[in-house]
């Protein structure tokens, strides 16, 4: 990762995840609890909706066929969102990241055999997952000398990007400018020598100035929603830094 991606990404910037903190999704997750709320059931279904992929990459990189991988990715979470097995988690330190990969080792290595034998998940998914575009993701993003956890990590970072890109599309489409979220997200990944403002401009009808302004508006923006998204999977504030450092050194190694 170069210093302009750093940069972009806001790892130079150690600012934390703002005053909603409490009520992101896996702070509300942990404080239920064994008493499995409704809004905390939904927002540990919205986190596995989000977040399922990686999982994937593990079990395909652990050795297991597709079919086999899409038959325990889909059973995994059967149980995962059936049990209340977020009351094992230590709240105090309790990572989103970490508490589902060591959920599915400990799936792996204890229920896979007993799963095997029934039908998956009462035959219907519970969750709606395309496992045509996590596969192509797995065969371009992890490296052949990748173990199981790294294609985790990798895999968990493309995840959090693309949620966050998501969101960010949602909100200039919500304010009618979609176009220039379209014309200039590319900059996103790029430092500011590497932009061809003065080209922008031409395609979107802006002044390079204009362009140069509404770049550093949707890096800045991408910013907060980057650490909003962190802060939706660990249990602390304190946690965002550490864990965005962590995530994004996943992709140099």
């Amino acid at each position: 990762m170069t210093s302009s991606d750093r940069e972009n990404l806001g790892m130079e910037t150690p600012q934390g995840p703002g005053g909603c903190f409490n009520t992101t999704h896996w702070s509300v997750v942990l404080r239920a609890g064994r008493s499995d709320t409704p809004r905390a059931r939904a927002a540990l279904d919205q986190l596995c909706r989000h977040y399922w992929q990686p999982l994937y990459a593990y079990v395909r990189r652990a050795g297991y066929s597709r079919e086999e991988a899409e038959d325990l990715t889909q059973e995994f979470f059967a149980r995962l969102l059936a049990q209340n097995s977020v009351a094992r988690a230590d709240p105090m330190r309790g990572r989103f990241r970490s508490f589902l990969l060591s959920s599915l080792k400990h799936f792996l290595m204890n229920e896979w055999d007993k799963a095997r034998a029934q039908k998956r998940g009462g035959g219907v998914p519970v969750l709606s997952l395309a496992f045509d575009a996590a596969e192509t993701s797995c065969a371009s993003a992890v490296a052949p000398g990748d173990t199981p956890d790294r294609a985790y990590d990798r895999q968990w970072v493309l995840a959090l990007l693309e949620v966050v890109l998501g969101r960010l599309r949602e909100e200039h489409q919500a304010a009618g400018r979609e176009g220039t979220f379209l014309g200039l997200k590319d900059t996103l990944a790029g430092g500011r020598s590497e932009i061809p403002y003065r080209e922008l401009g031409a395609r979107l009808g802006m002044s390079e100035g204009a362009v140069k302004v509404a770049a550093d508006r949707l890096r800045a923006r991408y910013r907060e929603l980057l650490r909003e998204e962190i802060a939706n999977t660990v249990a602390r504030p304190e946690e965002v830094e550490k864990e965005l450092r962590e995530l994004f050194a996943a992709l140099a190694y």
